[in-house]
């Protein structure tokens, strides 16, 4: 069990890393402002308090510390999305990592902000009530397609690193 949790930590921090730094180059390369985690921090602040669904997460009143509840938030799910990919291909996975399981599971996880996320942070699910849907749709499917090449680049880290197997 601390084996599958190890690497779902090392995994998963590195291949959210590799997200956050995507998020930095689309920035500089095409202009598009990178994700806010503040709003997503506030926005999971507010469901102990009972409020999963806003018009918009934006005009909700700030919450305290939503920056680093948003954070975290965002590097726990890269975890836990890592753990995912690890017990379906199991620790194997990190001996021999392959291409394909990680861009499988990359690629499904962006059901959770088309399904989730977004539909609670009052974009409506795939975010069909934004200015541009098709567009925000085709950068979280883009986005979520480098989460799956940074799950592989880090279980090569991991493999490099010894990680248990």
């Amino acid at each position: 069990m601390t084996n599958y949790l190890v690497a779902a930590l090392v995994v998963g921090v590195g291949a959210t890393a590799v997200t956050d730094l995507w998020s930095v180059l689309r920035k500089s390369l095409l202009g598009i402002a990178p994700p806010n985690f503040g709003l997503v921090g506030r926005w999971m602040a507010y469901i102990p308090r009972g409020q999963i669904r806003h018009d918009s997460i934006a005009a909700s009143p700030p919450v305290q510390a939503e920056r680093l509840i948003g954070w975290l938030a965002h590097y726990l799910i890269g975890i836990a999305f890592a753990g995912v990919l690890i017990v379906f291909w199991g620790l194997e996975w990190i001996a021999r990592p392959t291409l394909m399981p990680a861009l499988i599971v990359g690629t499904f996880t962006v059901a959770a902000p088309f399904l989730l996320m977004q539909p609670g942070m009052g974009a409506g699910i795939a975010a069909s009530r934004t200015p541009k849907p098709n567009s925000a749709r085709l950068q979280s499917l883009i986005t979520h397609v480098i989460f799956g090449v940074g799950l592989y680049l880090a279980g090569w880290a991991a493999h490099l690193l010894g990680l248990p197997q």
